[in-house]
């Protein structure tokens, strides 16, 4: 019999059965009876925004630092420090510096973090080209076949690869593999920080069974409230249902569900991941409540879409406005253009249209918009004969984009000129 895979993930050196390391006396041993097997991981990178921020600032190495806008904004990042006080990712501001008043708030600084997560991705690709993002900072890597390339199993070659993001980008990953995506993904949240986790399908059953529905993925909170409401509160419910059942209270889904219940999961890592939409938003220091007070933010926002469609070389046909109230009501407006487009007065004066129509007195706190339907730039804004006004829109924007890129985002403040009149 294959004697099981042991290692350690400090010095990488064989390990026996003995808890620490036999060569360096680290505790770190990775140890499990499918090691060796496992080829399906989640990366995900710890706190990563403020690991970020601690790594270009020593002085915030012991200090819990939360990541986000002032105090009406929301938690982008929490470090695990100020997670230790209760503080979450998307929680308000105010809340999370009421649980913990001695935080350090940082502003977000997105192009930092693009360009680390962009380094993470570059040597997640050095081991596998099937690698699927999920966002900036986690993504599935599929390591089959790759222990010839490496010389190592792929457990191995992923510890490496954790010490490489530490020595050379400044910050730390955790690690879950598996023999699927499902459970490769629970994996890595089971021992964070810097965490290197194995779950295997033999275990998924017993570790699923007391965990609630909603721990499923795809299950959200409206069909967790139905999962509930018909007697389905645990996984274990789900696995001790009948799958004809499932399916038919729950079409294809119910059927999913009963694959999920056991972590049998057959979806492949997909290194092609469509992006669905483009957008910006911004919460305000304070309630806002007139149109013109509402339609500056809002080109700042499709400035800052525009930005990213210009970046990524792709346009958009579907507008989407979003704005929420002080009672924190959502409201969404969409309509589609006659063409694709990237430009920031196109999509400016689709969204100012809805605007204008949501602009009641209501008190709002937030205001965003975003672009969907999207495809390549060499489709947008299409020349016109008549109007030619999205040649001119085009010359400006490229020229005014040309200027920030070279001397900064401040460099040039456009005069807000071009605000449709009310009626």
């Amino acid at each position: 019999m294959e004697a099981a895979l042991a290692f350690c993930r400090d010095c990488l050196s064989p390990a026996g059965p003995a808890p620490r390391c036999p060569s360096c006396g680290s505790p770190r041993v990775a140890r499990h009876p499918e090691l060796a097997r496992m080829t399906i991981a989640h990366v995900d990178c710890d706190a990563f925004f403020a690991a970020i921020e601690k790594r270009d600032d020593p002085s915030l190495a012991d200090q819990p630092v939360i990541i986000g806008g002032g105090r009406r904004g929301v938690v982008s990042t929490a470090c695990y420090i100020a997670r230790i006080y209760g503080v979450k990712s998307a929680m308000p501001m105010f809340k999370a510096l009421k649980l913990c008043p001695h935080a350090v708030v940082v502003k977000p600084n997105m192009a930092k973090y693009v360009e680390a997560g962009r380094a993470v991705r570059a040597k997640m690709l050095a081991l596998t080209p099937l690698v699927e993002p999920l966002s900036i900072d986690e993504a599935f890597l599929d390591l089959g076949g790759t222990s010839a390339l490496h010389k190592a199993p792929p457990a191995v070659t992923l510890a490496r690869f954790a010490q490489e993001v530490e020595r050379e980008i400044g910050i730390s990953v955790s690690v879950g593999l598996a023999s699927n995506k499902f459970l490769a993904k629970i994996a890595s949240d089971l021992d964070k920080p810097r965490g290197f986790s194995v779950l295997s399908i033999e275990e998924a059953p017993a570790f699923l069974a007391p965990r609630p529905v909603s721990f499923l993925w795809g299950v959200g909170p409206a069909f967790a409230g139905s999962l509930m409401r018909d007697g389905f509160r645990t996984i274990g419910d789900l696995q001790r249902a009948d799958p004809k059942d499932l399916a038919r209270r729950y079409g294809d889904g119910g059927l999913r569900l009963s694959r999920l219940a056991f972590g049998r999961d057959e979806r492949s890592v997909n290194p092609v991941h469509e992006r669905k939409s483009v957008g910006a938003e911004t919460t305000f220091d304070a309630d806002l409540k007139t149109f013109d007070e509402l339609s500056v933010h809002l080109y700042r926002m499709c400035e800052r879409v525009a930005d990213r469609l210009r970046k990524d070389d792709i346009a958009g046909r579907t507008v989407t406005l979003k704005l929420k109230t002080a009672d924190f009501r959502l409201r969404t407006r969409a309509g589609a253009l006659p063409h694709p487009t990237r430009l920031a007065g196109r999509l400016y004066e689709a969204a100012c249209a809805m605007l204008r129509r949501e602009a009641d007195g209501s008190a709002f706190r937030l205001i965003g918009v975003s672009l969907s339907d999207l495809g390549p730039a060499a489709e947008a804004d299409p020349r016109d004969l008549v109007d030619n006004r999205g040649e001119r829109l085009a010359a400006v924007e490229t020229a005014v984009a040309a200027l920030r890129d070279r001397f900064g985002r401040d460099a040039v403040d456009r005069a807000f000129a071009r605000r449709p009149k009310r009626e």
